[in-house]
């Protein structure tokens, strides 16, 4: 039985499978949870985050405006469905008044590493980049220096230290709608300065695994367990009618997270229902934070749904470990 390490998170959002469903990750029968007008000011609300906060949870949103420009939101709920979300954007102080300036920030990762809550998101800098910073409170933010040069989407760091030192997936890209992508690996001793740059895996240029033969990209943080780092991630094909996002799964070395050890030929969860298929943005499942409770296995992943509102589904470790080693094309 796989186990995932970490604590104990029992009221964490569930549902149990649907009886007869034979994929890994099934969706709550109330999806989607968060609408695209949950805030006034808001034209879509997608590619979020969240995380266990105090006796609830909290989270850090992309709420594209009715202007359609791009910013991220603190977010908090009493049980991590329903979802009362600030009005205004996230302020950030900072030294640097250059690197506070805001071109544009979307989709969020929160994780939580030793004292303090840690913010990832695509930060405008001349481009896309990895903007970084933290909070204790979710009310004041600090925004440290941005990880990478432009072009850099998807940073998502590990939720501990890898051999002393802060670790996060990133994938470079360029300044437009990407059409490739790669993941990489990159390592800090301070949150600065980033290097040790290792690939970790590409996407998949043949009709084995055809769904992620464009471009692929690091989804909620990497959870920890005892068969390594278990990755959800999206992988996308081009068709006639454009980009198709899916999600997909990978198990990591624990020690050097850049080997991978597994990975499924199959997603595990692609865009079926209606507010997955129809939006600002057709035909896209994009995972950006999962909850796990460490006592049963579970996992609730969030995700966007066709760039437009924000679903919810469920797993476990069990489910998505097995899944990949069965259909392993590693």
């Amino acid at each position: 039985m796989s186990k995932i390490i970490g604590k104990g998170l029992p009221d964490m959002p569930w549902q149990e499978k649907p009886e007869g469903y034979d994929m890994p990750v099934w969706r709550y029968s109330q999806n989607p949870i968060i609408q695209r007008n949950a805030i006034p000011s808001s034209n879509s609300i997608f590619n979020s985050a969240v995380i266990p906060y105090k006796q609830g949870y909290a989270g850090v949103f992309r709420c594209d405006s009715k202007a359609v420009s791009m910013d991220i939101y603190a977010g908090f709920s009493d049980d991590g469905v329903h979802w009362k979300i600030n009005e205004n954007p996230i302020q950030f102080d900072g030294e640097d008044p250059e690197i506070l300036n805001r071109e544009y920030r979307y989709d969020p990762r929160v994780c939580f590493i030793e004292d303090r809550y840690y913010i990832t998101w695509c930060n405008g800098y001349h481009g896309p980049t990895i903007g970084v910073a933290y909070t204790f409170d979710f009310e004041k933010f600090y925004q440290l220096e941005n990880a990478f040069l432009p072009c850099n989407r998807n940073g998502v760091l590990f939720p501990r230290k890898i051999d002393g030192k802060f670790a996060m997936l990133s994938r470079p890209s360029d300044n437009g709608h990407t059409p490739f992508g790669d993941i990489y690996y990159s390592q800090s001793p301070d949150l600065e300065y980033w290097g040790h740059h290792r690939h970790v895996m590409s996407p998949y240029k043949g009709d084995e695994s055809a769904w992620q033969s464009t471009k692929i990209g690091p989804g909620p943080i990497p959870i920890e367990t005892d068969e390594g780092w278990l990755l959800i991630y999206h992988g996308v094909i081009t068709t006639c009618n454009g980009f198709v996002y899916r999600m997909g799964c990978a198990i990591l070395d624990i020690d050097q997270p850049w080997k991978v050890k597994y990975r499924s030929k199959y997603y595990i969860m692609a865009p079926y229902e209606q507010y997955e298929c129809v939006g600002d943005v057709p035909n896209v499942v994009f995972p950006c934070a999962a909850l796990t409770d460490a006592d049963t296995g579970r996992i609730a992943i969030y995700y966007g749904c066709a760039d437009t509102v924000t679903g919810l589904a469920f797993t476990t470790a069990e489910d998505l470990i097995q899944f990949t080693k069965q259909n392993n094309m590693n």
